[in-house]
């Protein structure tokens, strides 16, 4: 009994850090709601790893995970999002125009209701997954306070805030293939492009520390890019 519910008190481990993040970001400590949302990201990991690992998979497993990640990876990173429109949006225009921000929630419960019902899903994602997302969200307060102030200027504008409200609502729903870090073994053939993401991500932490999370997001998405057109050009018989 307590073997089978380990990967499900991970996952409340996950929510409970979207709770938490939740009050802290509406209190605006956007740096510690971004510190739990990488704690969640642990969490998130570790259930689905556990659950495969122990074989105790369920379908409750699969829906608390799902409403889990719409809380932490989902709610969570629009409240930072419209917190950085507060802070470049002058008083005279009124708080509304923060509110395109939480088209980020809306999407990412589309996401993620996608995802518990799409059987394309297993090896690979079809747009991008709501922790991907919320990474890069999450970011942008701790790039905000720990690099050069050239960023905030370049974060906290409406402009960019609302335009990347609008890309990441539609990468999230998007009807593309994504690579997903499933590995069936571990040779190089079949796995190229995985091993060069992580490869590449490892280089990209190193060099740009915290700037690197948004530059392995696009990396993430433009390597799926060029691997779904090599899939498409493929001869079949080298399938």
């Amino acid at each position: 009994m307590i073997r089978r519910n380990i990967p499900n008190a991970l996952t409340c481990g996950n929510l409970l850090c979207g709770c938490i993040g939740v009050v802290e970001a509406f209190h605006n400590n956007l740096v510690i709601s971004c510190i739990l949302i990488g704690v969640a990201l642990v969490f998130d990991f570790l259930d689905g790893f556990l659950a495969r690992m122990l074989k105790v998979s369920s379908a409750i497993g699969k829906d608390l995970d799902s409403l889990a990640d719409m809380v932490t990876f989902g709610l969570l990173p629009a409240i930072i999002v419209y917190q950085l429109l507060m802070q470049s949006i002058p008083d005279l225009f009124g708080i509304w125009k923060a509110y395109p921000a939480f088209i980020i929630a809306v999407f990412s419960a589309i996401r993620l209701a996608k995802f518990n019902n799409d059987p394309r899903q297993t090896d690979s994602f079809i747009g991008l997954p709501t922790p991907a997302n919320a990474m890069l969200i999450a970011s942008l307060p701790i790039i905000i306070l720990t690099e050069d102030p050239f960023w905030k200027d370049i974060i906290v504008d409406t402009g960019h805030l609302l335009i990347l409200s609008v890309v990441m609502s539609f990468l999230l729903v998007m009807e593309m293939p994504l690579i997903a870090l499933k590995f069936k073994h571990f040779g190089w053939k079949g796995n190229e492009f995985r091993f060069l993401l992580i490869g590449l991500t490892v280089v990209l932490v190193l060099t740009l520390k915290i700037l690197a999370v948004p530059a392995i997001i696009m990396l993430y998405i433009l390597l799926s890019v060029i691997d779904n057109i090599r899939k498409k050009d493929r001869p079949i018989g080298n399938i």
